[in-house]
């Protein structure tokens, strides 16, 4: 108190008259712990062991990713957790020549979402539920036909990279970045691909005995 209030009499006290006044000082060694809540923290224990998760809802048959304890289509508590693949197909992508801090780089940035791939736990590998993920793109290759000038492009399908086990913290960036698949890496081959992949035999060739 440094003025007296009307009806409450006193004087205010100087710092060092206040030092006189019977406390105690103590100076906690506190330390806090924020939870990211039941879904997100399934999600990030299970990122640092190599895996992606999702929570299903067996009302309406969506898998949602990142998982959600409370389906967002049917208004109700999701069922289970499943496991989903490292590989999808890109929705959209950027590339940048500006770093994080807007300062200008020679090399670009490739950026974008991601839908990943399945499992759909009604129709175990068909279809792609549109689970999205934006992440880095990694591995690029340089193409001067294309407008961008690098063989990137929607719809093209990429496959996870992970840090190594024992560099991983439990966050997304445990990914180092999706790259494009190899031949014989996609779970969800098209028809061209296992055309290929079974190639024709050649008929024999013979004459009458």
């Amino acid at each position: 108190m440094v003025e007296q209030v009307p009806g409450w009499p006193g004087v205010g006290l100087s710092a060092d008259e206040f030092r006189e006044v019977p406390h105690f000082e103590w100076a906690p060694n506190l330390k806090y712990s924020f939870a990211a809540g039941e879904a997100i923290s399934r999600f990030l224990t299970e990122i640092k062991q190599g895996r992606l998760i999702a929570r299903s809802c067996n009302n309406c048959g969506h898998l949602l990713y990142p998982p959600r304890m409370f389906c967002e289509e049917c208004y109700r508590p999701t069922d289970a957790w499943v496991h989903i693949r490292d590989t999808g197909t890109i929705e959209t992508f950027s590339v940048s020549y500006l770093d994080v801090d807007a300062n200008r780089i020679k090399d670009p940035i490739f950026v974008g979402v991601i839908m990943l791939d399945g499992p759909d736990f009604r129709t175990r590998e068909q279809g792609r539920q549109r689970m999205g993920m934006m992440h880095y793109f990694g591995d690029i290759k340089k193409d001067p036909k294309s407008s961008t000038g690098f063989d990137i492009r929607v719809g093209q399908r990429v496959k996870a990279v992970w840090k190594p086990a024992a560099q991983r913290t439990g966050s997304v960036l445990d990914i180092v970045h999706f790259r494009p698949m190899k031949p014989g890496e996609d779970p969800f081959p098209s028809k061209s691909e296992k055309a290929v992949a079974k190639p024709k035999s050649a008929k024999k060739k013979g004459g009458r005995r």
